[in-house]
């Protein structure tokens, strides 16, 4: 085993077991984690077997991760439970407030269990972008149009989390919900301005913030009325509002820098660093295999004192046992 700390990249592998070329790249200094995708997952004993031989890699051992909301994004399904869109939840908060956020802990609850019994430290969840009725990405993954209806049903789908010993990653900061562009394939745009974004799509990241939310993913959305940048890699947002407004200490991962809404800032190294510089601690290069071992061998961020804290909050449930 390898003994080095986790890194700020977090990285995709190649298939159902890891290859040389996987394992070349994991032990990278920088590299802190592992996001796995439905390419990664045949049945459970398969994904067992992988999580464990990432985890022997690394000492400490790299996080492992996986995008695991329910409904349209949900990476394993068979031997799983399937988890329903978030919507489903809001329909039922409009029907009856307090069932709608005991049904939001039970499924945070499940998705947590059965992730950690197949050895991975957390999902991407929850969505807490509005649905605004613009977006076709975000759609039903929202769980309700009402600022105040995510706040409530993201906060118990953490408790659910939280119960079963797992962290939470609230996205897409500040909101998503209102553009109709698909960032993996566009670059979109939302001209409101900062008091119209504060007074709806901000409402669930501060609850959830104060309420110990463990990280956090910016849109890559740019907000012309706030920043030229998208928020991903915008000072202003992770910085001034996120950091210094909302009081927020715990992680920012990057959303994908291979999605075609990160490519404003040049190469893969350049969006790192952009990124970086905004104020994330850890950036994702998920399927783009070359351009992951690019970054890896050219890339030279400046050491972060907040990593290590940040990495073991998010794999604290594996860390303790």
């Amino acid at each position: 085993m390898t003994p080095l700390g986790r890194g700020p990249a977090m990285l995709g592998v190649e298939g159902l077991e890891l290859s040389v070329a996987d394992r070349e790249r994991l032990v990278h200094p920088l590299v802190g984690g592992v996001i796995l995708f439905a390419r990664n997952y045949a049945e459970p004993v398969q994904l067992i077997a992988l999580a464990s031989s990432i985890r022997a890699l690394r000492d400490p051992a790299l996080a492992i991760a996986v995008d695991h909301e329910g409904g349209r994004v949900q990476r394993f399904r068979a031997g799983f439970t399937a988890i329903p869109p978030m919507r489903l939840l809001g329909e039922g908060w409009d029907r009856d407030v307090a069932q709608a956020a005991r049904e939001a802990a039970a499924l945070g609850s499940t998705i947590a269990r059965e992730l950690r019994q197949h050895g991975i430290d957390f999902s991407f969840t929850p969505v807490l972008d509005l649905d605004h009725g613009a977006s076709g990405v975000i759609g039903d993954r929202a769980f309700h149009r009402n600022p105040n209806a995510v706040a409530h049903l993201a906060a118990a789908l953490c408790r659910g989390l939280r119960d079963e010993g797992m962290a939470s990653v609230g996205k897409h900061f500040p909101g998503h919900g209102h553009v109709a562009a698909d960032s993996h394939t566009d670059v979109p745009v939302d001209g409101r301005p900062m008091s119209a974004i504060a007074a709806e799509d901000l409402v669930p990241f501060a609850a959830l913030v104060g309420a110990g939310l463990e990280a956090i993913m910016p849109a890559h959305v740019i907000y012309p009325a706030v920043d030229a940048r998208p928020a991903g890699y915008s000072r202003v947002w992770l910085h001034d509002v996120l950091r210094g407004r909302l009081r927020f200490d715990g992680a920012i991962f990057s959303d994908d820098l291979e999605m075609a809404g990160a490519h404003t800032a040049g190469d893969i190294v350049a969006r790192a660093e952009a990124a970086v510089e905004a104020g994330c601690d850890i950036v994702l290069a998920c399927n783009d295999f070359a351009g992951a071992g690019d970054l890896l061998s050219r890339w030279r961020p400046a050491p972060s004192a907040d990593l290590a804290r940040r990495w073991a909050r998010m794999t604290r449930g594996r860390d303790a046992g």
